[in-house]
């Protein structure tokens, strides 16, 4: 199978949400007890985690929860009620949900730099394919890596979220490139593997944290497109 195009999923896939986001905005409960470790990977995983519903909302919550990623309006409403049903207080939760959708706060995994630059020099297309109420593009731009990227293609902005298949013909429209010469990579065999669909082939990463994940990327594009990341 010759690959054209490489779709990239963001969150946990290139880039992740480490629980230092957290630890850092000296997040405390309505009594002022600072959350533990346990608490705070669960609050990260809750406002990470790619598909489901990991608390219960009131009306309005779920009406957001389930239009998330299509709305930037509804996403702010959606997973502020998270931290808030997550034990953080009402102008905390506010300001933390700031904290993460500034694309700074995400840290890059070990190699998605390198896997990046690979794939432009090679001519290979690039999208990012993201379900998401925010725009994660000032992370690559803040790092030079805007220019390896051919297309981002955002749920939101697309007005649909994986795994609909439109989302997916949406970046391969972009890119001018057949399903069946493009390669999905993402950590959601839910979400990110509904490409194969439309007949794209799939790579699946873990959404560990970053030090624990050095060539995952390199290694599943590997598998499909020879490079030399480590160059």
């Amino acid at each position: 199978m010759v690959i054209d195009a490489v779709l990239f999923d963001f969150s946990g896939t290139l880039f992740r949400l480490e629980e230092s986001v957290f630890h850092t905005a000296g997040l405390t409960d309505s009594s002022g007890r600072a959350f533990d470790a346990g608490e705070i990977a669960e609050i990260t995983r809750r406002m990470t985690h790619p598909v489901g519903q990991l608390v219960e909302f009131d009306e309005a919550g779920k009406y957001a929860w389930d239009r998330r990623d299509l709305d930037p309006t509804c996403h702010r409403a959606a997973y502020v009620q998270v931290l808030e049903r997550s034990g953080v207080p009402e102008q905390a939760a506010r300001h933390m949900y700031e904290r993460v959708v500034d694309p700074l706060s995400w840290t890059p995994y070990p190699d998605t730099g390198n896997v990046l630059r690979a794939l432009a020099e090679r001519g290979v297309r690039v999208a990012i394919v993201s379900n998401t109420g925010f725009d994660p593009r000032h992370a690559f731009i803040s790092r030079g890596w805007d220019r390896y990227v051919t297309h981002f293609t955002l749920s939101f902005e697309v007005g649909a979220t994986k795994p609909d298949p439109r989302i997916f013909r949406s970046a391969l429209e972009r890119l001018g490139v057949a399903p069946d010469r493009a390669l999905m990579v993402g950590d959601s065999v839910e979400a990110d593997g509904g490409a194969i669909a439309i007949g794209c082939d799939f790579a699946h990463v873990e959404a560990l944290p970053t030090h624990s994940r050095a060539a995952a990327l390199s290694k599943a594009v590997h598998q499909h497109v020879w490079f030399d990341a480590a160059a």
